[in-house]
């Protein structure tokens, strides 16, 4: 039966697809009418969204680097570790994506990249992908021409000890996804 615990790709046949909203920004929303297996029709909202990377930065010291973004949808000011969307350009690895994101957000570099998972955060409206890595052997980066606008120029960063950072997210005082995902499978896997 434990051969049996792995996700497998498959789709239900689109019958019909109609936007219910397409601009400019990250997300889409869509309407598709999809035939179940049964036979029967069901229709299936989905948010198209172009997936992210996700950077659990340590350095020397088992201190990770940390932010605090205010996030509008959930009203709150989060705990985050540095992210950013997959541009979707042809061929841009994730973790090229991951790269770029630590410099812009962090101003940082690493020489070690460690995959830790591709996880979908919400898979029952969203085909989002978040692809998480460990970050280390980390020194200073410019940051370019990237400036920070709207919730970034308002998040605040600073260092804190792994432990601190894994005891806030066992106490359950943290509840970004990423960040609880990072930290427990950095830690069970005894990378940090």
């Amino acid at each position: 039966m434990s051969d049996e615990l792995e996700d497998t790709p498959t789709a239900w046949p689109v019958l019909a697809s109609d936007d219910l909203h397409r601009d400019a920004w990250v997300v889409a929303l869509r309407a598709d009418k999809v035939e179940t297996p049964d036979g029967h029709t069901a229709r299936r909202i989905v948010m198209e969204h172009p997936g992210a990377a996700v950077i659990l930065a340590v350095d020397d010291d088992a201190r990770v680097f940390v932010l605090w973004q205010y996030r509008h949808a959930a009203g709150h000011r989060f705990v985050e570790i540095p992210a950013g969307l997959l541009d979707g350009d042809p061929g841009e690895e994730p973790v090229e994506v991951a790269r770029r994101e630590l410099r812009e957000e962090a101003q940082l570099q690493a020489t070690t990249w460690t995959h830790l998972v591709s996880s979908y955060p919400s898979p029952g409206i969203s085909a989002e992908v978040q692809h998480l890595f460990l970050a280390r052997g980390l020194s200073p980066a410019d940051r370019g021409d990237f400036e920070l606008h709207h919730e970034e120029a308002d998040m605040t960063a600073a260092w804190v000890p792994f432990d601190d950072l894994h005891a806030a997210v066992l106490a359950g005082r943290i509840g970004d996804g990423p960040v609880i995902q990072a930290v427990l499978l950095a830690r069970a896997r005894g990378l940090v």
